[in-house]
């Protein structure tokens, strides 16, 4: 009697172990398959929240099928202690796992409603927009100067939400004055410093931030960034050139920079300063002498007079046979790696050629062709803008 007790509680032991291996087997596949996600969603995951809240809105919203399932999965990877606060784009069919991952991973934040403040080369301005989940594109709310624009209802509004997300948005060829200028307007901001860092040691770049963020951290972020770029395009860098120093390549990158605004001449801009220099050519660029006028604090707004061209200041090419003293900008990680391998060209000269581009030549004949094809186009232009006036 009592072996036939054992037997079947024996027997009954291995039905319950083979419906637990079953069970974790089935709750293994069902958390790395694909989700019932129907479309892309922008998951909020507040400070403070755990994993089981998470798991519930994930289910309420039909991202996941099961919010135990994923609990118990974001447990067994150990992941459940590394939950982020955030706004996430979970993307339809994504599994439990690509959740959790998403959700744990951190960085900045993947959707939602964010208020971008730019500091452009010649203007900067405040961007309201929203991230659509559905088609992965960001919808502009709203956009203003605020120097010469009221303050619309959508951004008081936006910023006053909880959920709202702060990016501050610096573009490639600003001074560092442009931007602790800007910076000191943002009234998110800690404004806890107005010292300008040195010239071209901050990174264009985009920049997230919380309400009260000092403004000394976020230019410690950008110094840092830029050093870590600066350090790595000098390792990498080629052969033959005629920069000593990691901030000789700054100085060169910040030229080009702010020469060219489009990418695929970088290297050929930067082609023609490294000839010029190696042959002992003036460098004769024209935004470095405009530096020598204004220090970066603002823009010219007018052209270049004769008399400027040939006074002497320390950034003055025209005058001066090599490299000003310091970078005229801050420029951004294109142009520094384009100053540290640039094309190889036998290109002396470059002028603009009315696309927005610029028109290279080796010999002195060739360019003065260049520039008076270029004098026709300003000629016509001018007299178009004289006709509509």
């Amino acid at each position: 009697m009592w072996r036939h007790i054992a037997s079947n509680a024996l027997t009954f032991f291995i039905v319950l172990l083979f419906l637990f291996a079953g069970g974790i087997s089935f709750a293994v596949k069902k958390y790395s398959a694909a989700g019932p996600l129907e479309q892309a969603i922008c998951l909020q995951v507040k400070s403070g929240a755990n994993m089981r809240a998470v798991a519930l809105d994930l289910q309420v919203q039909g991202a996941v099928a099961s919010a135990n399932v994923l609990r118990i999965g974001a447990d067994y990877a150990d992941k459940t202690g590394q939950l982020k606060a955030g706004s996430f784009l979970v993307p339809a069919k994504a599994s439990m796992e690509e959740i959790v991952d998403i959700v744990t991973r951190g960085g900045a934040n993947t959707c939602g409603t964010e208020v971008v403040f730019r500091i452009g080369v010649t203007q900067s301005d405040i961007l309201v927009r929203e991230l659509d989940p559905a088609t992965n594109r960001f919808i502009e709310v709203a956009k203003f100067d605020p120097t010469v624009e009221e303050t619309p209802e959508e951004y008081t509004s936006t910023v006053a939400d909880a959920d709202t997300l702060f990016r501050l948005a610096v573009a490639e060829g600003v001074t560092s004055w442009q931007v602790v200028d800007a910076m000191s307007r943002v009234e998110l901001l800690e404004v806890d410093t107005t010292e300008v860092p040195a010239e071209g040691i901050l990174a264009p770049d985009s920049y997230d931030f919380k309400k009260g963020t000092a403004v000394s951290s976020l230019l410690e972020r950008m110094e840092s960034s830029q050093s870590r770029i600066l350090a790595e395009a000098w390792a990498g860098r080629v052969d033959g050139l005629p920069l000593a120093t990691p901030e000789e390549a700054l100085i060169l990158a910040s030229l080009i920079e702010k020469e060219t605004g489009v990418p695929t001449e970088r290297r050929q801009v930067a082609s023609v300063f490294v000839n010029r220099l190696n042959q002992g050519i003036k460098l004769q660029t024209d935004p470095a002498v405009i530096y020598g006028i204004t220090k970066g604090e603002g823009v010219l707004g007018r052209g270049l007079r004769r008399s400027e061209l040939n006074r002497e200041t320390p950034w003055n090419t025209y005058q001066i046979p090599a490299l000003p003293p310091t970078p005229i900008a801050n420029p951004g990680r294109a142009s520094i790696e384009a100053a540290l391998d640039p094309d190889t060209t036998e290109f002396i000269f470059f002028v603009a050629d009315g696309t927005g581009g610029h028109a290279f030549a080796v010999t002195l004949a060739d360019h003065n062709r260049n520039v008076a094809e270029w004098r026709k186009i300003e000629a016509a232009a001018a007299a178009a803008a004289a006709d509509g006036g």
